[in-house]
């Protein structure tokens, strides 16, 4: 008897196992993306690049060419892969801490250019790597490694709404906010990552697609709890949707 095949491993990813901790959805993330440049057929014409942060071997796992950024420099690394080599599809993978904070200069004025860079953006609401600091995204009375209290508005501020922002810029071309706390988030994930790729092929400018993650480790929670934190707390401040689309529909 012959056994069907009807489900396999995307050739978009390594063998190597990964690092992450249980219950992180940044391998789901991982997987989505390797899926869509198989899909796509372009993995011998990507380049990705690393970030720093829990996503900083990300080198290891995907099966496509990889270079690594110092610490919130993806864009401008990623700016000069894709001008010197235009015939490549070219990528970053980047959290939050690296995205959002230290490279925020970076990825406004790429946007602003009109970079024809596709950006993965993986938001978490803290610093997982470096020992659960508040981040830029850190959500108002969540708890930190520097917020012990939880943030406070009057002394820290806001978190920074990073699609919404860049949406405003006349250089971004499609820009949507996903999540993986379910299995029909995780297929609208997929929808938006291949859309942002499509977008680059298309020559139509910046692409961004930001992605609510876990990080069980640093919130205190089980894996189960932090996909529930996700729905809870993370979407009602981070609203899931379409921020732009030059091309239209979606």
């Amino acid at each position: 008897m012959t056994m069907k095949t009807v489900f396999q491993k995307t050739k978009g990813l390594t063998d190597k196992p990964t690092h992450y901790c249980p219950g992180c959805t940044h391998g789901v993330i991982h997987r989505l993306v390797g899926e869509v440049l198989e899909e796509m057929d372009i993995l011998e014409d990507t380049i990705g690049v690393a970030s720093v942060g829990c996503s900083v071997l990300s080198y290891e796992y995907f099966n496509c060419d990889m270079t690594q950024a110092a610490h919130g420099r993806a864009p401008a690394v990623a700016t000069g892969v894709k001008r010197v080599r235009p015939d490549r599809f070219v990528f970053t993978y980047q959290g939050d801490g690296d995205l959002a904070s230290i490279g925020i200069s970076e990825i406004i004025h790429a946007a602003a250019r009109g970079e024809k860079i596709t950006v993965i953006f993986v938001n978490n609401a803290i610093y997982g790597m470096t020992g659960g600091q508040m981040a830029p995204t850190t959500l108002i009375g969540q708890k930190t490694a520097t917020t012990p209290f939880g943030r406070n508005e009057n002394i820290q501020g806001s978190p920074i709404r990073v699609s919404e922002m860049l949406s405003t810029l006349d250089g971004t071309a499609y820009i949507e906010r996903v999540s993986t706390h379910d299995v029909p988030n995780i297929l609208k994930a997929k929808k938006a990552i291949r859309k942002a790729f499509e977008t680059q092929k298309k020559g139509l400018g910046f692409s961004m697609v930001e992605v609510l993650s876990t990080c069980p480790t640093n919130w205190g929670l089980d894996p189960q709890e932090s996909l529930e934190w996700v729905r809870e707390n993370m979407v009602p401040v981070y609203p899931l949707g379409v921020y732009k689309n030059k091309e239209g529909g979606n």
